[in-house]
C-alpha cells in the first residue's frame, strides 16, 4: 500500500456544504463517483487509479460524513452539484469514472455539460428504463435481506459481505446513513430517471460501459441498452464480477480505465 492510501479524507466546502473528499495523485484529474454501497477510502481501486492522475473521490452529499444540503433529494440536483465541484478545483480535460449510482450521477452530469469533462467510463450504470412497463429492469435493492443482496450484487458473495458487530459505531452509522439517502434519491421512480435515456444522445466524449458479467442486479443486456444510446460508446465485459467491478475486479477494473483514458 503506498502512502497515499492512508492519508486522511479532507473536506470541500461546495455551495456553502462540508464534503468529504479524497484527493490522491497528480496529473490528469479523475473524478471517481461511487456507488450507493458508499466509499471506503482502503478500497484497493483508488490506489490503483491515483497511479493514473489524480484521483478525486468525493462522498456524495448525505453519504459518508458529507453533509446535504435541503435542496438536494434528486440525481438530477447531485449533477448540478457536481458541475459546481468541478468548477470549485476547477477540473479540466477530466476522466469522469461512476459506478452503478455513481454511474448514472455521472451519466446525468454529462448530458447537461461536458465543459470539464474529457473521457467517461460507466461501470454497471443505473438510471434509465430499458424495458417495458411490466418488465423490472433493476431488481428491488430495498426488498431484500442482506444474504440476497449480495448473492445478487456479487460474482463472490463473501467479497461485499460486512461484520456489523465488529464494525465501529461510527461505521455503522455511515452504512445507515448511505442506505438512507440512498432511498431519497432513487426511491421514485424506482433507480432510474424517465428523461435520461432520451437524453443520452447529448454526451460528446468518448465513453465506455463497462460491465461486471455476474451481476444480478441488472443484466448484461440492460447495459447494452445504455451503451447504445450514448453516441460511440463502446461495451466491455469484466467477467469475474458483479455489480461493483471496482470492488471484485479492482486491477482489471483500474487497467481498462486508465487504457481507454490514455487513447
Amino acid at each position: 500500500m503506498n502512502a497515499a492510501a492512508e492519508a486522511p479524507t479532507s473536506t470541500i466546502m461546495i455551495n456553502g456544504s462540508r464534503i468529504e473528499l479524497i484527493d490522491r495523485g497528480r496529473g490528469r484529474p479523475i473524478l471517481f463517483l461511487h456507488p450507493h454501497v458508499g466509499l471506503d477510502q482502503s478500497t484497493p481501486v483508488l490506489d490503483l487509479l491515483a497511479d493514473g492522475g489524480r484521483l478525486i473521490a468525493p462522498s456524495h452529499p448525505g453519504f459518508g460524513h458529507s453533509e446535504r444540503p435541503a435542496g438536494i433529494a434528486t440525481v438530477d440536483d447531485l449533477a448540478y452539484f457536481y458541475l459546481d465541484l468541478m468548477d470549485a478545483l476547477d477540473l479540466r480535460d477530466a476522466l469522469v469514472v461512476g459506478v452503478s449510482l455513481g454511474a448514472w450521477i455521472a451519466a446525468a452530469i454529462a448530458v447537461k455539460s461536458t465543459a470539464r469533462m474529457a473521457r467517461l467510463v460507466l461501470a454497471n450504470p443505473v438510471g434509465i428504463k430499458v424495458g417495458d412497463r411490466e418488465t423490472r429492469d433493476i431488481l428491488d435493492i430495498f426488498a431484500m435481506q442482506e444474504g440476497e443482496f449480495l448473492d445478487k450484487a456479487f460474482a463472490d458473495p463473501a467479497a461485499g459481505k460486512r461484520d456489523y458487530r465488529a464494525m465501529t459505531d461510527d461505521e455503522v452509522t455511515v452504512a445507515a446513513r448511505n442506505r438512507e439517502t440512498t432511498a431519497l434519491y432513487t426511491w421514485s421512480p424506482y433507480m432510474h430517471d424517465p428523461k435520461l435515456k432520451g437524453r443520452l444522445h447529448r454526451i460528446r466524449v468518448p465513453t465506455l460501459v463497462l460491465w461486471g458479467g455476474a451481476d444480478r442486479i441488472t443484466s448484461p443486456d440492460y447495459g447494452r441498452a445504455y451503451a447504445a444510446a450514448i453516441p460511440g460508446a463502446r461495451f466491455a465485459l469484466i467477467e469475474r464480477a458483479g455489480h461493483f467491478p471496482h470492488l471484485e475486479a479492482p486491477d482489471e477494473f483500474a487497467a481498462r480505465t486508465l487504457a481507454f483514458a490514455a487513447e
